[in-house]
């Protein structure tokens, strides 16, 4: 078979059933080979950064790869801020990037770029194919890279794709994640035993349900306080579920909210720190004189978790701190709101649903409620990198068809990906996208504010505002095949948002907030 052919059988004895392409000259054997290898289905997406988005969302719920095909340096390049915010959620991704024929490249045509340095630059892996014989081996090498939670690249020269090699598949091998040492778990729960208030910081695994659950029996032993990180990869959230405090965005309130524990345990979460820093503050949330670790997001989070718990003498009839209780917002009534808009998203959002939150401010009210209504996932932006919502819908969706998607989005971030909609409308998903739409970057508001500047200048304004003209949403929608509706008030949201869930397929709300 060619060399192409084996790589995409590689992927599809990987377990990963979607690629998602923006593909090139470069590429041609490579979709070529879609055809002729059953088992994976190319995703086109018009905008590299969509296909890199929705190869996170995918790996984030299907628990395997993501697979992009990317043309050259300057595709890779377009969609490397959702591979950032991959990197930053540790999805595993393999990123198949085409490269000129090996005796053109020489030449430096037009389109060369350093592809090697360029992905090495974003931390992972980067394994180039030199000889077609190799190409099995350079995807298992990336395959076992990504399962390490690694963005892995595979650049291919479009010649060697159509080479003939032998059929066999190399041995595809996951990643064994680091056990944590007996000495450090029993340390750990010393800590936490001899604590006068301790608390746990939850990120990654631990906030499956599972991971969730043992946490809770954890800190219903110690007598913890539950946290986790500001942005997580995938939480399961809703009524009955312990319900962890996320950590605030601003570092004076993130430190406000733990500056009563004296110990706190890091539980497949980095140590915190703030997303910027600020003159006269530490970058650092915790001291170190409080912080444990108990293990790294790289290590075998679960291991170390059911070691703690052992090692606190939990069973699996302990008790578990109490969950959240099931309560459904009223639907509001008046204005459109931020408020009133969380209030509503709650109030309809069907049980396991999986929720894409890149409301950003606009979904300040929302999260509190959700811990409240039907069990549910939430993915969120975990690199800071705007434009992941649209996409990560996309791979989301893919990976549970059974589940509906909805999107809460902010409307600066959605105009990054907006060209995702139209491949949500070709694969007919079931994806409801809500556009939070204040017509501002909220966020770069408050920042501008919290610098100390109460009346920014007109150039200032200018920069974080979305209006002259107003963005048409539910233009922009139709245009790429989505249908969609536009609410002014609570009520007029309220309508909109049951007749998107009513309706099959993907659907657009604009929510105009006053």
């Amino acid at each position: 078979m060619r060399a192409a052919d084996l790589v995409i059988r590689a992927a599809g004895a990987a377990g990963i059933r979607y690629s998602f392409v923006n593909p090139g000259t470069t590429e041609m054997p490579l979709v070529e080979a879609f055809d002729r290898v059953q088992g994976v289905r190319p995703v086109l997406c018009p905008f590299e950064g969509v296909a890199t988005g929705a190869a996170d969302g995918y790996a984030r719920m299907a628990g395997v790869p993501g697979l992009t095909v990317l043309h050259l340096g300057p595709g890779y390049a377009n969609g490397m801020a959702n591979l950032h915010n991959a990197r930053r959620a540790r999805s595993p991704v393999i990123n198949l990037i085409g490269e000129h024929t090996t005796d053109h490249r020489a030449f430096d045509p037009p389109l060369a770029m350093p592809i090697e340095a360029l992905a090495s630059s974003l931390p992972g892996h980067v394994r180039t194919v030199l000889e077609a014989a190799d190409a099995g081996t350079a995807f298992a090498e990336c395959y076992g890279a990504a399962t390490r939670g690694l963005i892995s690249h595979l650049v291919f020269a479009h010649d060697l794709q159509s080479l003939e090699v032998e059929g066999d598949l190399s041995v595809l091998s996951a990643a064994r994640r680091e056990t944590v040492p007996h000495e450090t778990v029993e340390a750990v729960a010393r800590s936490l035993t001899h604590a006068g208030k301790p608390a746990l910081l939850l990120g990654g695994w631990v906030l499956s349900g599972e991971g969730l659950r043992l946490a809770g029996q954890v800190a219903e032993a110690c007598g913890a306080g539950l946290f986790h990180e500001t942005f997580a990869a995938r939480i399961e959230r809703g009524a009955g579920m312990p319900s962890p405090v996320r950590l605030p965005y601003f570092p004076e309130s993130a430190r406000d909210a733990l500056k009563a524990y004296d110990v706190v345990v890091l539980v497949g979460a980095p140590s915190p720190v703030g997303f910027f820093g600020y003159p006269g503050l530490s970058g650092r949330l915790v001291e170190d004189a409080r912080e444990r670790t108990l293990c790294s997001p790289e290590a075998d989070v679960g291991q170390a978790l059911e070691a703690l718990a052992d090692t606190l003498g939990i069973t699996p009839s302990s008790p578990l701190c109490p969950g959240s209780e099931h309560r459904v917002p009223d639907l509001p009534r008046g204005p459109l709101t931020l408020e009133t808009l969380g209030q509503a998203f709650a109030a309809l959002q069907p049980e396991e649903a999986i929720v894409v939150d890149e409301g950003i401010t606009s979904g300040f009210f929302y999260h509190p409620l959700a811990a409240h209504v039907s069990p549910h996932t939430t993915l969120t932006i975990t690199g800071g990198a705007i434009g992941c919502g649209i996409p990560l819908s996309i791979g989301a969706a893919l990976a549970c068809p059974e589940r509906p998607v909805l999107t809460l989005q902010a409307d600066g971030s959605a105009l990054f990906t907006v060209q995702g909609l139209w491949t949500q409308a070709r694969e007919n998903l079931n994806i409801k996208t809500v556009i939070c739409s204040n017509r501002s970057y909220d966020i770069l508001k408050l920042e501008v504010a919290r610098a100390g500047n109460t009346e920014p200048g007109p150039m200032t304004r200018n920069l974080t505002d979305l209006s002259r003209p107003d963005i048409g949403w539910t233009d922009i929608a139709r245009g790429f095949g989505v249908p969609a509706l536009s609410a002014q008030t609570s009520e007029a949201f309220v309508t909109a948002l049951q007749t998107a869930l009513r309706e099959p397929g993907p659907f657009l709300v604009e929510a105009v907030l006053g």
